[in-house]
Order: structure tokens, then C-alpha cells, then sequence
């Protein structure tokens, strides 16, 4: 029988619920205390979850706790994932894990010496929809893929989040917010990115707020709202890449791989399931029966109708990875890689020239049905 690791969780945000409430779903996962800067709002999310509420320097000094979840804003996740590090605890963050390469390789060389592992969502692409178009994908059926694209196309977050500043603040804007499932979905099923080029922009100086008592005010844009990028992948694919927070409205859809012999439709990386669909020579598109993958099924409810969420995947394939002396498939390498392909992006845009990646990576491997079903209870 697996022993359950003892996890730990810092920032008791909006996320944190998620995680509280998924990980009981998953084999060797043990939520057993939470952490925050706000001690009250530490003692609401353990009172909620039935687990302990702790200060930052206690929760990191607990001998019951293996693996410690950062949850708390962007632009703390480097020094509160050093801190975890420098406990002796597993890291597993929310994305981005770092805003730099530079604190990146830091987190990297610090496990390291250390023996311990480090994580980073997003782990959407390990959802039933997603590994299903890895599947069609490695079987050949459209061929090679030769070129692509993928898009993010919003109007920001402003009009529903009620503090939105820190969304158009470096570090932030829709490549480092949104990117994340973007480019971990690519790498998933294209590889290693070996240089980007990008134009960036912004339409408006400033946003308002659109909820929420705040309702009405003003705030600065500080980092691009608009990038329109290009990727080239080692394979030798080249994929358009826009992330724009600059769109009202659109009908693009979020992937399109185009190859050889075909055309695959994948649907949103943010979530784990949605339509897959195939287009031969010839023909029209044809929606792909779900495959009977456990991270298929709709497991929530939200606006959109009946949904798959199994946020902690991620987590929980690191913990059984541990136990098991192998690499897990949401890893700091895959992590590294997807910060260099982000920041390398936003480089472009201010010099106007290509950037060539400094580090790469593996496709992590694929989590087929039997895999998947072996994460949960």
C-alpha cells in the first residue's frame, strides 16, 4: 500500500480551494496544513478544509510535511520556493515558477545539492483531451507537423478581477499568465522550442476595472498586452503563437497543428478535457470519440457547463515519482525550458531580433489510461 506524503500549502488565495479540494482524489497525497501572510486568512481555509493553520516559519519547520505547495502571488514564487528548498521540503509551485531564467537556474542548482524535487503546474496537459491528441499525434495519423498555431484572444482580466494590477505588471501580461498552458501543451506534443521571435505591444495605456468595489478605477499598463510571436521548434516545426489581451472578440480557435497528412484541433490548455478533432486530406473536420481516460470525465460544474478538473495531477504524479526513483512529468527541466521560451519572447519584442534558447528539455512522457488511473484512489 502507498504511504501518503505530508503536503504543506503557502497562500490561501482563490487557488488554494482547488487544491484542497482535489488532492484527496489522488493517491499519496495528504494535505495536512496550510500557510499564509494573512494569519486569518489561513485559519478560514483550514477551518474550511479541515486541516492545520500555520505561520509561514512553522509550516516550513514541520517534520510531518514532505512537500510544500506554493500558492501564493507570482511575484513571490522564487523566494518562497528557495525558502521551501532551503527547509528541506519538496517545491511544487504554481506557474510561473520564477520570472527569470536566472532564478530558475538557482531553484535548479539548489535541489539539486540538496536531492529534492521541484514542480510546476500547469499540469493540463496531462488531461484526457490533451493526451489524447498526443496519442494521435505520435501514431502518425496527420503526418509530421510542419506548422501550427496557437492563441490566446481576450480582453483581459480586469473586467471581472477585482485587483488586476499585478496582470499588467512585468512578470506578468498574457504570456506569463496565460503562456504557461500554452507552451507546456506545445512541449507536450511538439518538444523543445530552439529560438522565437516576437512583436509586442499595447493598445491602452491604462484599464479599468471593471467589479467589485473598485469598480471604475484607472490602472497602469506596465508590460506588453499584445504579443504576436513565432516558434521554432527542434523538430522543425514553426508555430505561430499569439497572446493578446487586446481582442474583444474572435473565432480562432486555441490550436491548430497542421501536418502531412492532416490537420488536429486541440482544444483549451487551461482545462483538461474539450473536443479533439481530425481533418484528413479531403475531408472535413471530424470530432474524435473521448477516449475512457479518468482525466476526461466532468468533474465540476462552472458557466461553461459540466467540466474536467484534476488540478493536483501534477503533484501527485511527482509524489509517486519520488517513491518510485523517476522523473516526473510536470518537471523543473520541462519548467526551465517553458520560462526561457516566455521571457525569450518578451526579449524579442524589446530588441526586435531572434533569441535563441539556452536550455532544453525532454517531452515528458506520455500519461496514457492505465497511467492516469494509478494517480487516483
Amino acid at each position: 500500500m502507498m504511504t501518503d506524503l505530508g503536503i504543506g500549502i503557502i497562500g490561501c488565495g482563490n487557488i488554494s480551494s482547488a487544491y484542497l479540494r482535489l488532492a484527496p482524489l489522488f493517491k499519496g497525497l495528504e494535505v495536512r496544513a496550510v500557510a499564509d501572510i494573512s494569519m486569518a486568512a489561513a485559519t478560514a481555509r483550514a477551518a474550511e478544509f479541515g486541516v492545520r493553520a500555520q505561520s509561514v516559519d512553522d509550516l516550513l519547520g514541520n517534520d510531518d510535511l514532505d512537500i510544500i505547495i506554493n500558492l501564493t502571488i507570482p511575484d513571490a514564487h522564487y523566494g518562497i520556493s528557495k525558502q521551501i528548498l532551503e527547509a528541506g521540503k519538496h517545491a511544487y509551485s504554481e506557474k510561473p515558477l520564477v520570472l527569470t531564467l536566472e532564478q530558475g537556474v538557482t531553484l535548479r542548482d539548489l535541489a539539486a545539492a540538496r536531492g529534492l524535487s521541484v514542480g510546476c503546474a500547469p499540469d493540463t496537459f496531462l488531461g484526457g483531451a490533451h493526451q489524447q491528441a498526443r496519442a494521435i499525434l505520435d501514431a502518425g495519423t496527420v503526418g509530421e507537423i510542419t506548422t501550427g498555431n496557437a492563441a490566446i484572444q481576450a480582453h483581459g482580466p480586469e473586467s471581472w478581477h477585482p485587483n488586476p494590477e499585478f496582470f499588467y505588471q512585468p512578470g506578468a501580461g498574457p504570456v506569463m499568465d496565460m503562456g504557461p498552458y500554452y507552451i507546456a501543451t506545445l512541449i507536450n506534443l511538439l518538444g523543445p522550442v530552439k529560438r522565437v521571435a516576437a512583436l509586442t505591444s499595447s493598445a491602452e495605456p491604462e484599464r479599468t476595472i471593471g467589479s467589485g468595489p473598485r469598480k471604475g478605477e484607472q490602472i497602469r499598463v506596465n508590460t506588453p498586452s499584445n504579443i504576436q510571436a513565432l516558434l521554432e521548434f527542434h523538430s522543425g516545426a514553426t508555430i505561430s503563437f499569439s497572446a493578446s489581451w487586446d481582442v474583444w472578440h474572435h473565432k480562432r480557435n486555441h490550436f491548430e497543428l497542421y501536418g502531412t497528412k492532416g490537420t488536429l484541433y486541440v482544444p483549451d490548455p487551461n482545462f483538461f478535457g474539450g473536443t479533439v478533432e481530425v481533418a484528413l486530406p479531403g475531408g472535413q473536420p471530424e470530432v474524435q470519440e473521448p477516449w475512457d481516460h479518468p482525466f476526461y470525465k466532468a468533474n465540476q460544474d462552472s458557466p461553461r457547463g459540466p467540466l474536467a478538473n484534476y488540478r493536483t495531477a501534477g503533484l501527485a504524479d511527482m509524489a509517486q515519482a519520488h517513491m518510485a526513483g523517476r522523473e516526473h512529468r510536470c518537471s523543473l527541466e520541462r519548467t526551465l525550458h517553458g520560462v526561457d521560451v516566455m521571457t525569450s519572447i518578451l526579449k524579442s519584442g524589446e530588441t526586435g531580433a531572434f533569441v535563441t534558447l539556452t536550455t532544453t528539455c525532454t517531452r515528458p512522457e506520455a500519461l496514457g489510461i492505465d497511467d492516469a488511473r494509478a494517480l487516483l484512489r
